[in-house]
């Protein structure tokens, strides 16, 4: 059965409740909203960067999930640099690589520096890798780490109350770290990796081109 279909059934069990009640007729000729439809919706303009992504998924990056039809990314809310409140809205207008890493993760800690090197060499006015950590304890680890192993190009991103994990574990998005997907510069999330990458490689590098539209 379709989502359409159950959210249509489930719509009229609710209509039949309130006519019941004396206040169905208000009700009457309603249709409910699919805000996934709607989502998929405004990111149709979207499809053509992900089909140009798909056969680049292969070699290092070969476990990335591209897209069928993109759609906005859950809503998460994360701290800057200057520790001030963002979310991806932010970044609205170039495509961003977003990572989710912590200091306790071994492949996280390894993929770093590809990652470092990415954004040394694609990074700009329309790209940017946006590493959100996401350790809960001892919150100076992370930046120092970062100092300790050369990391000198990605700016630092947390959500130190672990808020945004659980959003991205409810959405599916993360089962385990590192987890990264790309947003493209509508807002629109083209592709999804559950996993470490080597992002510096030339597999990654064309992936990553392909998204900006680079040759």
């Amino acid at each position: 059965m379709s989502n359409a279909v159950k959210s249509r059934r489930t719509w009229l069990v609710g209509l039949a409740a309130l006519v019941a009640a004396g206040a169905g007729a208000a009700w009457f000729g309603l249709t409910p909203r699919d805000p996934t439809a709607a989502g998929v919706a405004e990111c149709r303009a979207s499809r053509a960067t992900a089909e140009r992504l798909k056969p680049l998924a292969r070699g290092e990056v070969a476990a990335v999930g591209v897209s069928n039809a993109p759609k906005p990314p859950p809503a998460i809310a994360f701290a800057g640099p200057e520790g001030q409140p963002l979310g991806l809205a932010a970044f609205r207008g170039k495509t961003v690589l977003v990572n989710l890493w912590a200091t306790w993760c071994v492949p996280c800690r390894e993929e770093m520096p590809a990652l470092d090197r990415l954004q040394a060499e694609l990074g700009g006015q329309d790209f940017e890798v946006v590493a959100i950590n996401v350790d809960t304890r001892n919150r100076e680890k992370p930046r120092a780490w970062l100092q300790e192993n050369g990391i000198r190009n990605l700016a630092y991103y947390a959500d130190p109350e672990g808020k945004l994990l659980q959003v991205l574990q409810k959405s599916g998005h993360v089962v385990g770290l590192p987890t990264t997907f790309v947003v493209d510069p509508s807002g629109c999330e083209i592709a999804l990796l559950k996993g470490p990458a080597d992002w510096a490689s030339p597999d990654a590098l064309a992936l990553v081109k392909a998204a900006l539209n680079r040759s």
